[in-house]
């Protein structure tokens, strides 16, 4: 692996139960390094899941502690139930219980303000979108306005999946609706303008959740029906969107040493699958080889730091 250079960012994908992965690769990194997350990261950017261990990165927490978070917390935040399996018919499928109650016991009551007055001082951004202004919230510790916020409520109104846990306070949801389930440009941008970094003396790791495999059915795509599409149609307005976002930072910050690094899964697993933590686990050392032996996604071939076509 290449050695880091002066300032190191993270910017961690959303993906539910799929974060695990992140954490034991993160785990791994340590060990490797032998320094703990919140020492090798000065900015963590994170959406959804991401913002679970961005979170816990501004904590203090290191990557084998998030890592049994994960591998604990799975079965009993999405703890199959009538709800669940009868979702359709309820507003939403999981209480914010577990969840609240497992982030405040290792978030403890940290709010984004007292991040901001710690050394040395770490920076971090989550996404939340707002219902009642139509519009991406970029959560930081410095703007006056989520200063006297919890960390506990920022991951919260991050992780507020649509149909999958209840909206925070009415109005915020998860951070990716929209265009930010890959919150990289948001780390690269962040990191510029408001941190002032050199990006010569930068390195930014991006980190993703895994690449859903691609439907090698489609030639049978004019026969498929409304609810065929569906899913389709949202995977892949969701990679797009990912890949974009590492495309637009492979072009705009050329100078920054930017590493986006991906698995790809050989089936579907969903955001809510606990049955498959094992799985995720061995995903999570694959991550953490590819990141070991500076294998980048094939999404930053897409441009090689040339404008789109």
């Amino acid at each position: 692996m290449k050695p880091f250079r002066q300032n190191v960012a993270i910017a961690i994908d959303g993906g539910g139960i799929k974060g695990v992965m992140v954490a034991r690769a993160l785990s791994i990194l340590e060990e490797h390094l032998g320094q703990g997350a919140p020492e090798i990261f000065h900015l963590a950017a994170g959406t959804s899941t991401g913002s679970v261990l961005s979170a816990g990165i501004a904590a203090g927490l290191n990557g084998a502690e998030m890592y049994a978070l994960y591998m604990g917390l799975g079965p009993m935040v999405f703890h199959r139930t009538i709800r669940s399996r009868l979702w359709p018919l309820f507003r939403y499928r999981y209480p914010q219980r577990p969840l609240k109650q497992a982030l405040q016991a290792h978030l403890g009551d940290l709010t984004l303000g007292d991040l901001w007055g710690r050394s040395p001082r770490i920076d971090v951004v989550i996404t939340a979108f707002d219902l009642l202004e139509n519009r991406t919230r970029f959560i930081k510790p410095y703007k006056p306005d989520y200063a006297d916020w919890s960390l506990v409520k920022a991951v919260l109104a991050s992780s507020a999946v649509p149909t999958y846990f209840p909206i925070v306070e009415g109005r915020y949801i998860d951070g990716g609706v929209g265009s930010y389930a890959n919150p990289v440009y948001v780390a690269a941008y962040e990191l510029l303008f408001q941190l002032g970094w050199d990006p010569a003396e930068t390195t930014l790791l991006s980190l993703g959740t895994g690449r859903v495999p691609v439907a090698h059915d489609v030639s049978r795509a004019n026969r498929w029906w409304a609810w065929d599409w569906l899913p389709r149609i949202l995977g892949a307005f969701m990679d797009s969107a990912t890949d974009q976002q590492v495309h637009l930072v492979d072009t705009f910050f050329q100078d920054l040493d930017f590493r986006r690094f991906q698995v790809d899964l050989h089936q579907p697993i969903a955001m809510d699958d606990a049955s498959a933590l094992p799985v995720l686990s061995a995903y999570g050392e694959e991550l953490a080889r590819l990141i070991l032996n500076d294998i980048t996604d094939r999404a930053m071939e897409l441009g090689a730091g040339r404008p789109m076509p």
